[in-house]
């Protein structure tokens, strides 16, 4: 249990000692990986108890409704993001749509944001949209009087994503979000970016606090997972949906999870360094009109960033300067040495793919003067990481 000389402690402090309970298990540092289905009750009275016991923390009642190995993540992310309640799914996507089905039914309308993540767009206009859920997607650099004329009689949330992905626009959170809530709406946040250690959503008056825990929290790109964290008035709700939708995450991932948890403050720190260095050198290449990087004095939605934000992570969008060639891109792209092409961040890895927000976007447009990278700068040394990037342009500006 956590106590108020704990919550006083420092976050890294927090991060090792969280969720931990030796004294249950022999002594063991890390909770171990209890892989259960069937739980056996000692008597009839105590397995007929199991389904109100289900919503009581700690308890094992089935392996759907989670494990100790669930439980001691679900303690600690609580713990971190100022949450009453927490639960793991089994990938990002799967958190933002349980999130959603404990708010909407039949007939109900949601904001969105137009810088979403792609499968948050992709659950809303298809299988939300098949149940009769309408979304309407909305500028994320919307005042809070523009939001309010936005939203109808049957608008039930408004899901928030700062900075956006592969844009990286800085949402007012604490602004957007109270004019929201004055509405009668449900707020939804993906804080995958920051996680809770640089942003707390709940503190700036979100109620469901949504991670693709596959990311950062995780670490290691080697295993999928999903969490999202509920104020008092959701965690129920929240924690009855999941149930309902039978998205339990494997019990070796969620250790994962946890192992990563343990490192993900010094993890998170170096990423930020690392790539507040290679953003400061990019933005000085003549090939880089932008580097849409919040952490960056210049950088659009910088102030909101600094005044809301305790870190930056390694994620971000570089502008090019020139319309080059997709065979230009793919020639950069190609002959990376150290930023790999691939889907997902967050790893210990670099990595870098061709974006384009402009097929994406329905609220805005997208109007750049060359074509956008998005890089995850990972944990190798930065000068190494330029010394590539370097090569790169090269043969962009060659093959453009």
């Amino acid at each position: 249990m956590t106590t108020s000389s704990d919550s006083r402690r420092g976050t890294d402090t927090k991060l090792g000692h969280l969720g931990r309970e030796p004294q249950r298990f022999d002594g063991a540092v890390n909770p171990p990986v209890y892989h259960v289905s069937t739980v056996l009750a000692p008597d009839l009275d105590t397995y007929e108890a199991g389904g109100r016991r289900r919503y009581e923390h700690g308890e094992m009642v089935y392996g759907r409704y989670g494990t100790p190995t669930h439980h001691a993540l679900e303690s600690a992310l609580s713990e971190l993001e100022g949450a009453a309640d927490t639960v793991i799914l089994p990938s990002g996507l799967a958190a933002i749509t349980c999130a959603l089905f404990a708010v909407v039914r039949t007939g109900d309308h949601v904001l969105v944001t137009d810088s979403a993540y792609g499968p948050t767009r992709g659950f809303c206009t298809g299988l939300l949209q098949r149940m009769g859920v309408s979304t309407t997607f909305y500028d994320p650099t919307i005042d809070p009087e523009g939001l309010a004329a936005l939203i109808r009689p049957e608008t039930k949330a408004m899901v928030l994503e700062a900075p956006g992905s592969m844009t990286f626009e800085v949402q007012d959170v604490p602004a957007l979000a109270q004019r929201a809530k004055a509405a009668g709406l449900c707020v939804l946040m993906d804080n995958t970016w920051a996680t809770p250690l640089f942003f707390q959503p709940i503190a700036h008056g979100v109620d469901l606090s949504i991670q693709a825990a596959t990311k950062y929290i995780v670490g290691h790109a080697d295993a999928m997972l999903g969490a999202v964290s509920a104020s008092d008035a959701w965690a129920r709700t929240l924690r009855s949906t999941m149930y309902e939708l039978g998205m339990s995450a494997g019990p070796d991932d969620v250790y994962l999870g946890m192992r990563g948890l343990r490192t993900l403050g010094v993890r998170l720190r170096q990423h930020w360094r690392n790539a507040l260095t290679v953003a400061e050198w990019l933005r000085d290449r003549p090939e880089v009109a932008q580097v849409l990087y919040p952490a960056l004095p210049d950088a659009p939605g910088h102030e909101v960033w600094k005044r809301d934000f305790a870190g930056a992570s390694g994620l971000f969008g570089v502008v090019l300067a020139e319309p080059y060639s997709r065979d230009a891109i793919a020639a950069m792209l190609d002959g990376m040495s150290l930023f790999g092409i691939g889907s997902s961040w967050g790893g210990y890895e670099s990595l870098m793919i061709a974006c384009y927000p402009e097929k994406a976007r329905t609220a805005t447009t997208w109007d750049a003067p060359g074509p956008l990278l998005r890089l995850h700068i990972g944990l190798e040394d930065p000068a190494d990481l330029i010394a590539d990037l370097e090569a790169g342009f090269a043969r962009l500006t060659a093959g453009g």
